[in-house]
């Protein structure tokens, strides 16, 4: 039998429990080492190193796997191939393909299936010194999707060399740095996190397309979210309709132990949509990693730290990325089990003592930066969290909220009562709104902090006026109080509500949502100066405000005219009242 490789590292498998493998034999392993089990070479991870024990994470099916198997490892860290070919594609929870037919299924399998090549066209000068970050060349992908070729990080020294104009598969050498060959692609550790050269750079705001986000819960670029909800309150389809509508130049879904059905209708709806920016299916700017519910846990646990690399990537070419997790929770629940199996003491409701570190720590990969060739770019991560019964007490939802910079919370009433999106005014929360304020000030837009903040007022007293309305009725309350419910109800009906399976209301422009708040907020005084003309609030009430509610769907996501015009007609209307 030949020896093995000098850079591998021989061992075998002493126990299998579920998952989880012990392994014996693994001289000089270090923790997250990359390791291949058993005949068939199945991917895992060092998690654990007791004596001359290690504990491995299988990220497949591990059936076949058996006491005495071999164990290999090259000593290197959890790491994925990122360069051209992830965008419009499907991987698995460690960046394997699954829409290569008849490799997914196999076990063992590389993480980089791909072998197309890519037209290259040099960007820089052969003898300058460049340094990581600095750009070598270009890619085109898709329709128009400019893929820059940079210098990796911890790579630097004089271009020596620099491949002309060609057609390369994304391993093949296109320069050289000091004594490094450079490929169109190289490896990272998904665990870490890409240098950059600063943090916090000057703000850029996300913008959804969803009026109850973008006008009372604004995001900016390099932000962090949350989307607490029950079962059944809409998390999967708001965070769909974030992916289709923002305006991020790539879109990194992670489908991490969600219903398969559901990440069909998303690579479905991806496909079918057109990008307004390139003309191209939306699907073209988008990376899908998918690790749904009947596949591997641990590779669900890893999932969570693959989208935050590719997205990293992305960044460091100076684009604006989003990524979108689908659901955190179950991403914590992977990692109580795999707790349990390896007998941690747990905390609160089984979940590790690490959860809260392990969030804080997912969450800050989020941000907005210039990055080491100057570029500036941004991640911003929105993940959902599932807690169990909607109890948002518990321990996920409870610690998410901590880390985020915004909580979109979505309410069971609302989504029961056919309110979408059910976010909900009393539990979710804007760190960003301040900031989003004065940059709307400095755009022009000085009222946009007023608006919010009286639709807001709105909203509240709204709610807790209808406590005494189920004890003593409408009738009985001052008229002031009275049109104080109505005017909430058109901010709920005509500006929060919004129908993701109609063509005119699935996405709303910037202009169109600061009409349709204008307009109700100018209905809602023009009610009050009605009222202190004395005019009686029964005929007020009289007067049919229906064409306010529904003029979101009138026109197209942009007819801002449409709203004036209603808007102009409906005060008309209640000037005549007397």
């Amino acid at each position: 039998m030949s020896s093995a490789p000098a850079d591998l590292r021989m061992g075998k498998v002493r126990r299998v429990n579920g998952p989880v493998v012990d392994v014996v034999g693994l001289n000089g392993v270090a923790m997250f080492d990359v390791v291949a089990i058993g005949d068939a070479g199945l991917a895992g991870e060092i998690v654990s190193i007791d004596g001359d024990v290690a504990t491995a994470q299988v990220y497949e099916y591990d059936g076949s796997v058996s006491p005495g198997d071999p164990v290999t490892s090259h000593g290197e860290a959890l790491s994925v191939t990122l360069g051209p070919g992830l965008l419009g594609r499907v991987f698995d929870g460690i960046l394997r393909p699954l829409d290569a037919k008849d490799v997914w299924l196999a076990s063992g399998r590389a993480s980089d299936a791909s072998d197309m090549s890519w037209h290259f066209t040099p960007d820089a000068t052969v003898g300058e010194k460049v340094a990581p970050g600095a750009l070598l060349g270009r890619v085109t992908e898709g329709v128009r999707f400019e893929h820059l070729i940079l210098v990796p990080p911890e790579v630097d020294g004089v271009l020596s060399w620099l491949s002309p104009e060609v057609d390369a598969s994304a391993h093949q050498p296109i320069a050289r740095v000091g004594a490094v060959d450079v490929s169109l692609s190289h490896r990272w550790p998904v665990r870490r996190p890409r240098p950059a050269r600063a943090r916090d750079g000057e703000p850029r705001l996300l913008r959804t397309g969803q009026r109850v986000l973008d006008l009372l819960y604004p995001i900016l670029c390099g932000s962090s979210a949350s989307v607490p909800g029950g079962f059944g309150t809409g998390k999967t389809l708001l965070q769909q309709q974030i992916a289709k509508w923002c305006d991020a130049d790539v879109i990194v879904y992670v489908g991490c132990g969600e219903r398969g059905n559901e990440m069909i209708d998303v690579l479905e709806d991806l496909a079918r949509l057109r990008d307004p920016r390139t003309g191209g299916a939306l699907r073209e700017r988008t990376v899908c990693i998918a690790n749904t519910s009947n596949m591997p846990v641990m590779a669900r646990e890893a999932s969570i730290y693959t989208g935050v690399a590719v997205a990293e990537y992305f960044r460091d070419m100076g684009y604006d990325v989003v990524v979108i997790a689908d659901s955190t929770s179950r991403w914590a629940e992977a990692l109580r089990e795999f707790a349990s199996r390896t007998n941690q003491l747990p905390a609160e409701e089984g979940y590790p003592a690490t959860l809260g570190s392990a969030l804080a720590a997912f969450y800050e990969r989020a941000g907005n930066f210039t990055t080491l060739g100057g570029n500036r770019g941004s991640v911003t991560i929105i993940g959902a969290v599932s807690p169990p019964g909607g109890d948002l007490t518990e321990p996920v939802t409870a610690q998410t909220r901590r880390f985020v910079r915004c909580v979109w919370s979505l309410d069971r009433d609302l989504a029961y009562a056919r309110h979408y999106p059910a976010v909900s005014w009393n539990e979710s929360f804007s760190r960003d709104a301040e900031r989003v304020g004065l940059m709307r000030s400095e755009d022009g837009d000085t009222a946009w902090a007023e608006r919010r903040a009286l639709a807001l007022a709105l909203l509240a007293e709204s709610e807790r006026l209808e406590s005494l309305v189920e004890l003593v009725g409408a009738a009985a309350l001052p008229d002031r109080q009275r049109s104080t419910l109505r005017s909430a109800k058109l901010v709920r009906e005509a500006v929060l509500q919004q129908d993701a399976t109609s063509a005119d209301d699935a996405y709303c422009g910037e202009a169109k949502q600061k009409a349709l708040l204008e307009m109700v907020l100018a209905v809602h005084r023009a009610l009050i100066e009605r009222l202190e003309a004395g005019v009686d609030a029964q005929r007020l009430e009289q007067v049919d405000l229906s064409r306010v509610s529904s003029a979101r769907e009138s026109g197209g996501p942009d007819d801002v005219a449409a709203v004036t015009a209603v808007r102009d007609s409906v005060l008309a209307l209640l000037k005549t009242v007397t």
